[in-house]
């Protein structure tokens, strides 16, 4: 049995109607750091799917798993006999998912090169017109905006101006250095080039559309969280007005933007519910599931 419409119909329901879903959910800003691993298990399980598909229509008479047995056995992986020899394997069948997963691959290094790039051109401007400050580990920048930011990744910096210095209480200005440190440490500019190279592959899917501000705007909210823990609520969320003046360079994390800000003030100033328990495994299990779940459907057990 050909399994390509499956797929393609898996693929439309991940890619059209799992975006709506979550945009009318209320638990992703309850719990952030797993409403990004849900978003992000979207786009994996929707490029498997396609890819799959893709490799189904270029050889329809042949039944996925006897490919996808081949061509473990021509890497070397698993035992027994080869079924079929993989010497028989469809050309295109092989080649169009791998142009697949390789565009999607691609598309995700180049954000990450291209951020890099940007970040190491900025930490050679703030080496010469930045002066470190060690009580707070971050760099002051002479800047008359208020605004506080970090460049994750490789010899990572958090960023004050000294208008910020100034102008926010000494409370204030280490809620916001722990925000900053928070995106730092989480590596959260890994997540965000994962769906922004998402967002640059499939441009008109509504996944696509929403998963790269989805995922900005939830960690930012997942910072908040951190910085929460050793700070007031209203520290941080009076910390965050004074800053939302500031502008945030591009391949960098603003503690005022570029996410909505009012949102998350109302998020950290109002009552705060992790959700149940119950609902954190069961959307934590199918977002580990997620990527496995195209296999099932192509390959189903007992065919």
């Amino acid at each position: 049995m050909n399994a390509a419409p499956a797929l393609l119909g898996y693929a439309a329901l991940v890619g059209v109607t799992a975006p709506r879903v979550l945009l009318r959910s209320a638990w992703p800003h309850r719990a952030p750091a797993l409403g990004v691993t849900v978003w992000l298990a979207l786009t994996v399980t929707f490029v498997l799917a396609v890819a799959l598909a893709a490799a189904q229509l270029a050889s329809p008479a042949e039944h996925l798993h006897a490919g996808l047995v081949g061509l473990l056995h021509s890497c070397g992986v698993g035992s027994g006999p080869a079924v079929p020899d993989p010497g028989t394997t469809d050309a295109p069948a092989v080649a169009l998912p791998a142009v697949v997963l390789g565009a999607w691959a691609g598309a995700v290094a180049h954000r990450l090169l291209r951020a890099g790039l940007r970040r190491a051109r900025h930490r050679d401007r703030l080496d010469k017109v930045g002066v470190r400050c060690p009580r707070l580990r971050v760099t002051v920048l002479p800047h008359a905006t208020p605004g506080a930011y970090c460049l994750p990744g490789l010899r990572a910096r958090i960023v004050v101006s000294d208008a910020a210095v100034r102008l926010l209480s000494a409370r204030q200005l280490d809620a916001v250095v722990e925000h900053e440190r928070a995106h730092v440490a989480g590596r959260h500019h890994l997540p965000l080039a994962a769906a922004e190279g998402f967002g640059a592959l499939f441009r008109r899917l509504p996944l696509a559309r929403h998963v790269r501000d989805q995922v900005a705007l939830l960690l930012e909210m997942s910072a908040d969280d951190r910085a929460l823990r050793r700070h007031p609520d209203a520290v941080l969320a009076t910390a965050m007005y004074e800053l939302a003046g500031g502008r945030t360079p591009r391949g960098a994390f603003g503690a005022a933007g570029p996410s909505p800000a009012v949102l998350r003030m109302k998020r950290i100033l109002g009552p705060r519910r992790a959700p149940h328990p119950a609902l954190r495994s069961a959307l934590a299990s199918a977002a580990a599931s997620a990527p496995f779940l195209p296999l099932l459907v192509a390959c189903p057990p007992g065919v």
